[in-house]
């Protein structure tokens, strides 16, 4: 293991030993944050998109540990490859209702229950629907109807809907023009700068005891070309640099244990 190695008190880069108390503000993150804030209150649709692994469910994860569950009811929906009857029962499920055999009896019980989470309970729902841009046309044609209350008067939730970029091209098509014109954030991430790069680098090794001294010359050039400012490849890049250099005995990480990481990844 390269923790002891290089004296780190535990491995920066393993996404499950991530605490969102300490993610690296990056301008994507801080953006989706800020968006995410305004979308809170003003109720609504919010769509972010970005390649994968660049930070958009973290973000939304440290977003959702921020809310005050007495105000706001947050819920997640992940399984975005399924049918519209399908995706009906998890909408179903998340709003603690029982689901019915027919569309229409889930659809108005769903209504019925936003309307009294915003009203009675003073608890308006916040549904984030993660990976987005695998839900089909059926289900997004539908999603514009539930929003639809009292005439299209009152927006009784705030609707997330994260994804990757083609999802963008989705919600282009002229059949989703009117759940297109209930989106009020929009946000696309641009992946990390070349020298939020190092920043994000820093941030991590100083997490765990660690010291950017550890990088040697070039050695950012050559991370910031293959990873492309996408945080999971920066990681899954760190990871096997560490783990090469421990084996080699190497204190300092240059470019050719860079490159041999980067090989190894390539390979696998």
């Amino acid at each position: 293991m390269f923790e002891s190695f290089y004296g780190l008190s535990k491995n920066p880069f393993d996404k499950q030993q991530l605490l969102e108390s300490e993610a690296f503000i990056s301008n994507d993150h801080s953006n989706m944050i800020s968006r995410l804030g305004y979308l809170l209150n003003q109720k609504g649709i919010g769509v972010f998109t970005a390649k994968p692994g660049q930070g958009k469910t973290y973000a939304l994860r440290c977003f959702a540990n921020s809310i005050d569950p007495n105000l706001f009811d947050m819920k997640y929906i992940s399984l975005s490859t399924i049918s519209t009857i399908e995706f009906y029962r998890q909408f179903c499920s998340v709003l603690n209702i029982e689901s019915s055999f027919k569309k229409s009896d889930m659809f108005n019980d769903i209504q019925d229950r936003l309307y009294s989470l915003l009203k009675d309970k003073r608890r308006p729902l916040v549904l984030a629907i993660d990976e987005a841009h695998e839900l089909n046309n059926s289900i997004l044609k539908d999603l514009k109807m539930i929003l639809n209350h009292n005439y299209d008067s009152l927006n009784c939730f705030t609707l997330i809907l994260i994804g990757e970029p083609h999802l963008n091209y989705t919600l282009d098509k002229p059949i989703h023009e009117a759940l297109k014109q209930r989106i009020i954030v929009h946000y696309d991430f641009e992946g990390l700068s070349n020298d939020e790069v190092f920043s994000y680098l820093s941030h991590k090794l100083f997490l765990v005891n660690g010291s950017s001294d550890i990088l040697g010359e070039g050695t950012l050039a050559a991370i910031s070309s293959y990873c492309h400012g996408t945080p999971r490849l920066i990681d899954n890049l760190m990871i096997a640099s560490l783990t090469l250099g421990a084996q080699l005995n190497k204190t300092v990480l240059d470019t050719e244990i860079i490159m041999g990481a980067i090989n190894s990844l390539t390979l696998i």
